[in-house]
């Protein structure tokens, strides 16, 4: 449901209010007036809700298995009909939007966000600050005298009304039944003819155009945004001006502006497109994140960045580039990859404000009607006068002047003039600039392959001492697509810390260099990464299958090729070296669920190793290390989609001729003791063990908590106990300890899956008590919810049973979708590509009573099998609490790790899946022919 009221509605002093009530219609109905009735609902069957609050609108949307929908429909549609908003919910649901403000506060994308429209007219709504806190909602209205409950039901009534509202239903009943659905569920709504929400004009002014702001952001790092506003391009979205501009400012091949800016060593990435906009006002944006170098060539990088546009002016708009973009488009919308439901009703519902009803599936991404007038009108707004220049630098601590008043981001602004960008263009460095030329990775063969054999699940193709390949050909998609996905497990990658981040630089250094060549493929809808992973690098490309091939032979012999420049290793050496420093300032329960992570995996090195090591390495340090990293080498490949057989195993043949095969070999086969497996330590049954320590940013006020129940590894039956007791008690989870209890807006249970190695986690975080206490919280809850367990009836229990089978027996959306779940299976080693249906199997045999006995004896407090592993992130609010936890007897059955490789040392490991790899299909793909084949176990370095 979209609702066109959003937070320009927010009254005159009551900022956040919009985004409040959209928090309080979760809470209860007249019809349905138990708290959290709709969420439980809608979790225990399978589903998941969500709503956001934007500028002129509120969008409210759920999923859930279909043998529910009707109910969950009526449930919904009492948001809109005749919510309650009892007092007691309000007050602790202020908290909760305050909770989320509390966390947005050192986000560098809300501040600058908030920054951009704080230097706007105060009389415009963009101005304005719209989450709202503690203050909007309770102490100020409360020193004005103003009942904020009332202030809330009283914007419902006036602004909720059922001629602002657009509705998509998505259900597998027919059109007839489901618009009969939605007329019986939705009826009631009120409607008050109310008028849409508008307010017109831009919400800049002269006096905050032809501006230079500078300001100071939280994390490391220098950044560019050049903004202008401009006229929306809603208006024109069949024409297409902002894709066309965006297409060619943010090109990043040969004479791109990106380019240029790359070989002077003063950027590191740049983007160009429409930002923010309504009907009324919109902004094109150009983000350029800087070099140190770069830093200091502000002027010149504005001065190029009006030069490619002067450019753009000289050349006139090309109908040939809008040709290439339109038939690029027109591709990408008839080969579009199905996405979850959820996302797509909420697309729909969200257009439905904004394009006529013919295209409200279509929207804008289809610009079919050239018209260079069009393109011109906004290409002639992005001019000197019109400019704002936004320049985010840690160097500017100390000279500034003025501060953001809801998030206190320190800036100045300078006042710029006609002569003075004249003067940056005319000392802008005189490279080429110029158009791209034309795509040559356009795919224009997208037939799709005869593929013999209809394999269900992947098949070991191919092997050897080299490499072992996985193929799975599209038997459901039908789409001339395909999935490549190789890892290159090399033992030297990964042997210490310096080892580990020379390898980062190296994929980093990779990508760097096919950039300008593989551009083009990107756009084009054929995509590539390269990761680093815990025992060596991972290549992906995945899109359409007519050039791929071209693509990763491009890719493998950039790897067999490899040369260090050492201009490039500067640059990225200092971007990762920024990486890893704002480590510090990422959330706390993301630095929580970090040092879980160390904890557990064996051979895994601190961030704090790979930082230290990184200021002593140079361009020959990586010179020297690459050829020996590559010299050891296994490649688990898997190749899924419009591939036959025979392509895939050629593919792999010739990555092992470049690599393996050539006369002076980059690579040698690993011996039986070289592969490498990750491992996960096992925790002690009864006993507890908690890790304190300090947040990284004492400024920041949260602290978080990661409650983490280690209960077994992989196996079918305790999989679906594990499974259904999550499904139970995650929204009772939520509801008692963010709704109730308060405790923070990032309130998370969910299970834990490391390397096959099951089990539950809390996530919580919080300012309003310490990470000790909000873990005697989760052990209360435990407590509660065991009676829950007990007086569950046999119909809730089997509801439950089928909701986790229907959500197990959903289909996969799309081929990534599908290469991802059986890709995690070859990883891990478990290799159980029938998962699904012998999980199902072994769910249709679980019994009530055999979820309480896994309960009693996994989860339980004072289980006898459960093992606790607390890591406990003290915040700036906190920090006394953490001296305490430091210092204060341990209790009985408690283990405080105080150094996480002491404690990783002492402790036994879990045996890997990948130590034997048991029995194998090596599938030839020949009618009535499957040869079984007995794989040796690979050893494994002993622990």
């Amino acid at each position: 449901m979209n609702v066109c009221v959003g937070s320009f509605s927010n009254p005159e002093g009551l900022d956040g209010l919009a985004h409040f009530l959209e928090h309080m219609l979760f809470y209860a109905s007249e019809k349905y007036p138990l708290e959290d009735s709709y969420s439980k609902y809608i979790a225990e069957h399978g589903g998941s809700t969500n709503a956001f609050t934007s500028s002129e609108r509120t969008n409210y949307h759920f999923d859930i298995n279909t043998d529910c929908f009707e109910e969950a429909l009526d449930r919904f549609a009492q948001f809109f009909i005749k919510p309650l908003m009892s007092p007691d919910a309000t007050m602790r649901e202020i908290k909760a939007v305050d909770s989320e403000n509390q966390k947005n506060l050192l986000s560098d994308v809300w501040r600058m966000n908030q920054l951009q429209k704080h230097l706007c007219t105060e009389a415009h709504p963009y101005h304005k600050f719209s989450t709202g806190n503690w203050d909007t909602l309770e102490v100020r209205p409360k020193a004005r005298g103003i009942d904020i409950r009332c202030e809330l039901i009283k914007f419902y009534e006036e602004r909720y009304s059922a001629n602002l509202m657009q509705l998509v239903v998505y259900g597998k009943e027919s059109l007839d039944k489901i618009q009969s659905l939605v007329e019986n569920k939705f009826q009631e709504i009120p409607n008050t003819n109310r008028s849409c929400f508008s307010f017109p004009g831009q919400p800049c002014t002269p006096e905050h155009l032809q501006i230079l702001v500078k300001a100071v952001p939280i994390m490391q790092g220098h950044k560019l945004r050049i903004i202008w506003p401009i006229t929306p391009s809603i208006h024109y979205y069949k024409e297409g001006p902002c894709r066309y501009l965006g297409h060619l400012i943010g090109h990043k091949g040969e004479g791109s502006l990106f380019l240029i800016l790359k070989k002077l060593g003063w950027a590191i990435s740049l983007s160009a497109g429409e930002g923010d906009f309504t009907r009324e006002f919109s902004f094109f944006k150009v983000v350029i994140d800087l070099t140190d170098a770069g830093h200091e060539h502000m002027g010149e990088i504005v001065g190029l960045l009006f030069k490619y546009i002067i450019l753009l002016q000289q050349s006139g708009v090309k109908k040939w580039v809008f040709d290439e973009i339109s038939a690029i488009c027109e591709t990408v919308f008839h080969y579009k990859d199905k996405i979850p439901p959820i996302n797509y009703v909420v697309n729909v519902a969200s257009n439905m404000k904004l394009y006529p009803p013919k295209d409200w599936l279509v929207a804008s991404s289809l610009p079919l009607n050239f018209n260079p007038g069009t393109i011109q009108m906004v290409l002639d707004e992005l001019t000197m006068n019109n400019v704002r220049i936004f320049w985010e630098s840690k160097k500017f601590e100390g000279h500034t002047d003025m501060l953001e008043p809801w998030y206190g981001t320190a800036y100045a602004v300078m006042k710029l003039t006609d002569s003075m960008i004249q003067k940056w263009i005319d000392t802008a460095p005189n490279d080429c600039l110029h158009l791209p030329a034309p795509n040559l990775f356009i795919p224009t063969d997208l037939s799709l392959k005869d593929v013999q054999g209809k394999a269900k699940y992947p098949v070991l193709l191919r092997k050897s001492a080299y490499s072992r390949l996985w193929y799975k050909p599209d038997t459901m998609f039908f789409t001339p697509k395909a999935y490549i996905r190789i890892d290159f497990n090399c033992p030297y990658a990964s042997h210490s810390p310096e080892a580990q981040i020379l390898t980062y630089i190296f994929t980093q250094l990779l990508m760097d260099y096919l950039n300008e060549y593989a551009y083009d493929a990107q756009v084009a809808g054929l995509h590539y990464a390269i990761y680093l992973k815990d025992t060596g690098f991972q290549v992906i490309v995945l899109g359409y299958n007519h050039k791929m091939r071209i693509l990763l032979e491009t890719v493998v012999q950039k790897i067999a090729e490899f040369k260090v420049k050492p201009d490039r290793f500067a640059v990225v050496k200092e971007s990762v070296t920024k990486e890893y420093e704002n480590f510090k300032f990422q959330q706390p329960y993301q630095q929580a669920l970090y040092y879980c992570s160390t904890i557990l995996e064996d051979h895994s090195w601190p961030w704090s190793e790979k930082l230290e090591a990184l200021p002593h390495l140079e361009a020959d340090d990586l010179a020297k290390f690459s050829p020996v990293m590559l010299s050891r080498a296994f490649l688990e490949c898997y190749i899924a989609g419009n591939f036959d057989q025979n392509e895939a195993e050629s593919v792999i043949k010739h990555i092992e001729d470049t690599l393996f095969k050539c006369p002076q070999p980059i690579s040698k086969q690993l011996s039986p003791s070289e592969h490498l497996a990750t491992r996960t330590i096992k925790l002690e049954s009864s006993l507890s063990y908690f890790y304190p320590i300090e947040g990284l940013n004492q400024s920041d006020k949260n602290s978080a908590l990661v409650h983490y129940i280690q209960v077994h590894q992989d196996d079918s039956v305790l999989n679906v106990k594990l499974q259904l007791f999550s499904l139970i008690a995650k929204q009772a989870a939520f509801h008692q300890l963010r709704s109730v209890e308060q405790l923070g807006y990032i309130t998370v249970l969910m299970q834990r899956n490391d390397f096959g190695i099951r089990g539950l986690q809390f996530i919580i975080q919080s300012t309003e008590k310490d990470p000790q206490e909000v873990d005697l919280r989760v052990e209360a809850f435990l407590k509660v919810f065991e009676s829950k367990l007990h007086v569950m009836t046999n119909d809730e229990f089997k509801s439950n049973v089928n909701a986790l089978i229907d959500m197990k027996l959903e289909r996969h959306k799309n081929l990534r979708e599908e290469s991802s779940f059986y890709w995690k299976e070859i990883v891990y080693g478990t290799l159980k590509f029938d998962r699904k249906e012998s999980e199902v199997a072994a769910l249709e045999q679980l019994t009530q009573q055999e979820l309480i006995d896994f309960f009693n004896e996994y989860i339980k407090v004072g289980a006898p099998r459960k093992k606790i592993l607390s890591v406990q992130v003290y915040g700036g609010l906190h920090s006394d609490g953490y001296k305490l936890a430091k210092s204060e007897r341990i209790q009985p059955q408690s283990v405080r790790i105080d150094d996480i490789f002491s404690f990783r040392r002492s402790r036994p490991l879990y045996g890997s899946f990948k130590g034997g790899l048991g029995h194998m299909k090596l599938q030839m793909f020949q009618p009535g022919c499957t040869v079984t084949v007995r794989e040796p176990p690979l050893m494994q370095h002993c622990s």
